[in-house]
């Protein structure tokens, strides 16, 4: 077990690492939609690749998820499988959001064994997931 301190040094290294492995600029919250952001998440048990609609105005946050939804077909053939969605996703602190992601089970941000494997996931279904919203963004954003 690593003390408090020894655990953020871990996960600052882990970071650091994986931009040095993958230097480039993720397009995470600067997909021009207001509380619509691509996250990467890794903990002691799993790593995630996520798209979070956090909009305070619930039928917003729907119409996006929804817009997701109606091409989960095009996504998963074409870009990535394996992908969850939930509409009404509950964050530890009680907010509701709609999140979409693929995670990887059985890695560890404390353990750097896994590093690698956790930055090749991360690369590769971020890749997959920017692409596929760089060709759809204007039929995403197009909501009431």
């Amino acid at each position: 077990m690593y003390s408090k301190e020894e655990n953020q040094r871990l996960k600052r290294e882990f970071w650091v690492s994986f931009a040095n492995k993958y230097p480039r600029k993720w397009l995470l919250y600067n997909t021009k939609i207001k509380d619509f952001s691509f996250k990467f998440f890794v903990d002691n048990t799993k790593a995630q690749v996520l798209i979070d609609i956090e909009s305070r105005n619930d039928i917003k946050r729907i119409q996006y998820f929804e817009k997701l939804e109606s091409l989960k077909s095009i996504l998963e053939e074409k870009f990535i499988s394996g992908l969850v969605f939930e509409k009404n996703f509950s964050l530890a602190n009680g907010k509701v959001i709609s999140r979409i992601w693929v995670e990887k089970l059985n890695v560890s941000v404390s353990n750097p064994k896994y590093w690698n494997e956790i930055f090749d996931f991360f690369f590769e279904k971020m890749i997959a997931l920017e692409l596929f919203y760089l060709e759809y963004d204007d039929y995403i954003k197009d909501i009431d």
